[in-house]
């Protein structure tokens, strides 16, 4: 089932690893992705849970190939065996096209951020689920918000998730932040968060559909587009 997805995603996954500053922290980012703790993953590998735990908080040397090897075998075994959920949602990111037009930006971090990360880097203020400010973010899809509404299909739309929904889904051009929510909450798949950049006047609605879905909204205060896409790239270390 998906063999050539499953290899891009393993080679994908191991040199994120090997090139992280950080591979503790990346391994537990895969690991959160993937939906499996970390007793199920030594279980699987024969290890113990400290074993895990002590390469996720860097009290271990950083694996060698032979480990990140297991590691990542094992992610994709048992998500398999689960139906495959994760596989499936990144090898929709590699079929189809989509609209080069709506999409300004898409990344994924190396080692997760938080909804209080994600709020400094574009000057943000957090409008509905404060309380949610530590959940982590793995990645973000920068959306011209009028671009997608006019020109962007229903599966299309899901596309914006690259390979996992937690991440922030931050929409520009944006008059009163109804559209972009009702489309959530419509489409059915939750962001980890979502961004409104350009408000005029924030809708009471799109602040409704925030609380009952539980995402954190926030609004960009960011100058323009550009900036707001620097300072989510800072994150990444990417420019």
């Amino acid at each position: 089932m998906l063999e050539k997805e499953k290899k891009i995603l393993a080679k994908r996954i191991a040199g994120e690893i090997v090139l992280s500053p950080d591979p503790g922290k990346t391994m537990r980012k895969w690991r959160e992705i993937f939906g499996i703790s970390q007793s199920e993953l030594a279980e699987y590998l024969g290890v113990s849970s400290s074993v895990i735990s002590d390469y996720e908080g860097g009290r271990r040397k950083s694996p060698g190939a032979s480990t990140i090897r297991k590691f990542v075998e094992a992610l994709l075994e048992i998500d398999e065996k689960r139906g495959g959920n994760v596989i499936r949602a990144f090898s929709r990111t590699l079929g189809g096209d989509i609209p080069t037009s709506a999409i300004l930006d898409i990344r994924e971090f190396n080692i997760p951020v938080t909804v209080k990360d994600i709020v400094n880097a574009v000057k943000g203020e957090i409008v509905a689920n404060p309380d949610l400010i530590d959940r982590k973010i793995y990645g973000y899809t920068i959306v011209d918000s009028i671009q997608a509404i006019l020109e962007m299909s229903a599966e299309e739309f899901l596309k914006l998730y690259g390979w996992t929904t937690e991440r922030a889904l931050v929409f520009t051009k944006v008059t009163t932040g109804r559209s972009p929510m009702i489309a959530i909450r419509v489409q059915g798949l939750k962001p980890a968060m979502v961004v409104l950049h350009g408000v005029k006047r924030l809708d009471e609605l799109a602040i409704k559909i925030a609380e009952k879905e539980r995402v954190p909204l926030v609004v960009s205060k960011a100058e323009s587009e550009s900036e707001l896409i620097m300072g989510l790239r800072k994150l990444v270390g990417a420019f």
